[in-house]
């Protein structure tokens, strides 16, 4: 793991923020891991990406998580969204409590199994345990029900299957699994 930095973004490193997007969502598993298209993400403005780097660089809305080799490239992400009680969430549900949404999960193929998926999880952990303003009461994340890979992983890391299930907009009959990781 020493050959890996794990870090925030930074405001200023949105084309980067949208190369490793696009190669996730290139990615064989990208219909079951992510609930957006690579054509959908190709056809946003620079603008956009700028937006959500500097959204996920500062601040107690979101963060970022990026894992960097020595030369600089981005081999990996994890992103945190806070869910304030009664907003509501990507898939329509009231919030019911202050909590982290994991999302967004992704380690170039090449860089799987070594470790480094622990590494940004934990950094995503420590940034939402952090907060003191809101305090969150737990972290969850959602699955797609084929997902197994993905799910298994959750649950090596600490994550519990709540019961909670939802459906996948705009893929019929699909659901995805909630996860919780309770605060200690």
């Amino acid at each position: 793991m020493d050959q890996y930095v794990v870090r925030a973004v930074r405001g200023d490193e949105w084309a980067k923020v949208k190369e490793l997007r696009i190669a996730a969502l290139k990615d064989p598993a990208a219909p079951v891991a992510f609930l957006e298209t690579v054509t959908q993400a190709e056809a946003r403005a620079d603008e956009f990406w700028q937006a959500r780097a500097a959204g996920a660089s500062h601040g107690r809305a979101a963060r970022q998580f990026v894992a960097e080799e020595a030369g600089g490239e981005w081999v990996g992400s994890v992103t945190v969204l806070v869910e304030e009680v009664g907003t509501t969430d990507i898939f329509e549900q009231e919030i019911e409590r202050t909590q982290a949404h994991v999302v967004g999960v992704f380690v170039r193929p090449e860089q799987r199994g070594t470790g480094l998926t622990e590494a940004l999880f934990s950094a995503a952990l420590e940034w939402a345990w952090s907060l003191e303003e809101p305090v969150l009461e737990g972290v969850r994340l959602f699955v797609h029900e084929d997902n197994a890979r993905a799910g298994a992983f959750y649950r090596r890391f600490g994550f519990e299957a709540s019961g909670k299930v939802v459906s996948v907009p705009g893929d019929a009959g699909a659901k995805e699994v909630e996860y919780v990781f309770p605060r200690a």
